[in-house]
């Protein structure tokens, strides 16, 4: 009779056993449920971008965001498709393009740049214009070397260009001889090879292999984008389709967040709040 109960014990231990893991099971899944966010467009964006998911993967383990190039016109489109949880576009949006949700992470200066070679310290805007539209081709006509000018300018569709074109070229064309590159990274990786070439990239990008020319006297830094001394600033846009929910809210808060904020100041980006 004794091993009767003791059966009969040992199977409702069993059963109890098992009732609290099936009902513990959906609150360990809850807390090992991963949670996955696609990024994807301008490529002035894109480093950034990174550089925050790397901070934000550390302090919540349970996130996997997977951040994708392509350009700021391929974000946005990828954004309307819905195949992304957020775009990125370093430009802003074109009327029939502002059916979505845009929020403003941060500004950038768009730096003019040379080699480290290159002794020319500043330059005009109206120069700059010159230069890309044709109209000036040789560094001679700038008080240097008589030497054809290796200009160096962004894909269509780019973000970066078409702040360009609307910041400086003012409605000239950008010459269709003039080398095109698809990053900021391989603008500057030619101009940082060829003492005579001149490009434009994202300020955030610029580091000792290049040189930021002085645009009208005035260097590009945060302290003069801030003071709006210096024109050529434009805004790092995310796009979402629709208000933004669930892992891709909790992102975007914590790029908003003051550590976020702090992180892109530290790579040479304008705060959205100067305060943070």
């Amino acid at each position: 009779m004794n091993h009767v109960r003791m059966r009969r014990l040992y199977a409702a231990l069993v059963c109890v056993m098992i009732a609290a893991a099936c009902s513990r099971q959906p609150e360990a899944e809850a807390v090992y449920r991963r949670h996955s966010i696609t990024i994807a467009g301008s490529t002035s964006v894109m480093p950034f971008t990174e550089k925050l998911a790397e901070h934000f993967m550390l302090e919540h383990p349970n996130h996997v965001i997977n951040v994708q190039a392509g350009g700021s016109t391929a974000g946005i489109q990828a954004c309307l498709n819905g195949t992304v949880d957020i775009g990125m576009s370093s430009r802003e949006l074109k009327p029939e393009e502002k059916k979505l949700h845009e929020i403003v992470i941060c500004y950038d200066g768009i730096a003019v740049i040379v080699h480290p070679d290159n002794p020319i310290t500043s330059v005009s805007l109206s120069q700059v214009r010159d230069i890309f539209s044709g109209a000036v081709t040789n560094w001679k006509d700038l008080s240097w070397i008589d030497r054809h000018i290796d200009a160096v300018t962004r894909e269509e569709g780019s973000g970066t260009r078409g702040a360009f074109e609307e910041l400086v070229m003012q409605g000239a064309e950008i010459n269709d001889g003039i080398m095109v590159q698809d990053s900021n990274g391989s603008v500057k990786e030619v101009v940082a090879t060829d003492p005579y070439a001149i490009g434009y990239v994202s300020l955030g990008m610029v580091d000792t292999r290049v040189v930021a020319v002085m645009i009208d006297y005035v260097r590009p830094s945060v302290s003069t984008i801030m003071s709006k001394q210096y024109k050529i600033v434009r805004p790092f846009l995310y796009l979402t389709n629709g208000t933004p929910s669930g892992a891709a809210q909790q992102f975007i808060s914590y790029v908003l967040s003051k550590e976020g904020q702090k992180i892109l100041q530290r790579e040479g980006l304008i705060p959205i709040n100067v305060n943070n």
